[in-house]
């Protein structure tokens, strides 16, 4: 933390990745060096390592409210949403010659780029969907652009930069009214909404392990059975032939023990927003010409995001980083890029309020005193850096 106490440094960034919790390094712990098989082993240690793989299956498969069978792990929730979009795009083309790809312009890169790839490099017509100010996608505009050759509908749950959720049932049961296979990525939302992927009309849905306190590089992919799919990978047979290689066992244990805590965490309250709210009551009070983005109260329940205007985004996180707090401009994979993000430009902000993007993004260890002290200096450090700006211009 560049030298800085811990106690004295503030982490509101728990979008871009959250701590592992202690429960769940203690179920990885084994699985290590005691209990090292591989699963597609044939011998008791390998027996051992599958039937951890398949507890692990059954306990994600419980809480998505689906069977076993449908749940893929992956690498995280990158290699999911493009297993999800690349792998329903071209098993549709080739079952039924389908060649459009209907998304929503707030989508993360994952889902994004991967819908552009298909366009650029095998023949799919990609439409973005249109948002309103909130960047929320109206289950109507998606009845009325379904095409008999849509091939895949891929619309985010909770959105990684702006907050904002979308009403992923009414959309999910247009498709279903279709005959169109429905995806959504849930990365986010895995971590406070319960995700009964019943109730919310999904085919497809993507969680990734590190967003709800468990490991990176471990992820999970519901693929509701009987729909077509192509792998994106090629080799053994595991994960039913949709994700080869050798199973990372402990990771896997771990992805399913953090999303145990975090559903039935989900499911017994309301994942207290007191601490979110006043971050979105009092920023904008806090200096001029500071806007939330993303809709006021249909959002993540840890999520506040702003735009400063006249303000570099990257010189203000810079500023707050020095001063102690961690935080972000939207994405954690937009760090660094000087230009406004695809979600703000979406939302139609000019490029003077765009580029200085801020997402603020409470945890469990965030306490109400952390976001006393960031209003505290909030004011001053935008003063700080719109005046550096000013006279670099």
């Amino acid at each position: 933390m560049a030298g800085m106490s811990p106690e004295k440094y503030v982490y509101l960034d728990y979008a871009a990745t959250t701590p592992l919790d202690a429960r769940v390094l203690a179920a990885m712990q084994p699985f290590w060096s005691d209990r090292f098989g591989n699963p597609s082993s044939l011998h008791q240690a390998g027996q051992v390592a599958e039937a951890a793989v398949e507890a692990s299956r059954r306990t994600i498969a419980g809480l998505l409210g689906c069977a076993p069978e449908e749940v893929v792990f992956t690498s995280g929730g990158t290699e999911s949403d493009n297993l999800a979009v690349r792998g329903a795009a071209l098993a549709e083309a080739q079952s039924r010659g389908a060649d459009h790809i209907l998304i929503s312009p707030v989508e993360h890169h994952a889902v994004l780029r991967t819908a552009e790839d298909l366009a650029a490099h095998h023949g799919f017509q990609l439409e973005l969907l249109p948002v309103d100010a909130f960047g929320r996608v109206d289950p109507n505009e998606v009845r009325r652009r379904l095409r008999p050759t849509t091939a895949v509908v891929s619309v985010i749950y909770g959105n990684n930069e702006i907050g904002t959720l979308n009403p992923i049932d009414a959309i999910g049961a247009v498709c279903h009214d279709a005959g169109i296979p429905f995806h959504s990525d849930a990365v986010q939302a895995a971590a406070h909404l319960r995700l009964d992927v019943q109730r919310l009309n999904v085919d497809l849905l993507s969680i990734g392990g590190h967003k709800f306190y468990g490991p990176k590089g471990v992820g999970a992919l519901y693929c509701r059975e009987g729909l077509p799919i192509q792998p994106t990978a090629t080799g053994g047979g595991q994960e039913h032939g949709l994700r080869p290689g050798t199973h990372n066992v402990p990771l896997i244990v771990g992805l399913a023990e953090a999303f145990r805590i975090a559903q039935e965490a989900a499911a017994a309250s309301a994942n207290g927003t007191s601490l979110r709210d006043r971050l979105l009551a009092h920023v904008p009070e806090a200096a001029e010409d500071v806007r939330i983005t993303g809709h006021p109260t249909e959002r993540l329940p840890n999520h506040a995001s702003f735009a400063v205007r006249n303000v570099d985004g990257n010189h203000l996180i810079a500023a707050l980083d020095r001063a102690g707090f961690a935080c972000s401009t939207g994405s954690a994979c937009k760090t660094g890029d000087p230009e406004p993000s695809d979600v703000l430009t979406a939302l139609g902000l000019s490029r003077e309020w765009a580029l200085g993007s801020l997402r603020l993004t409470v945890g469990r260890p965030t306490r109400p005193e952390d976001i006393e002290a960031f209003l505290d200096v909030f004011p001053r450090l935008v003063e700080n850096v719109r005046a550096i700006g000013a006279g670099a211009g």
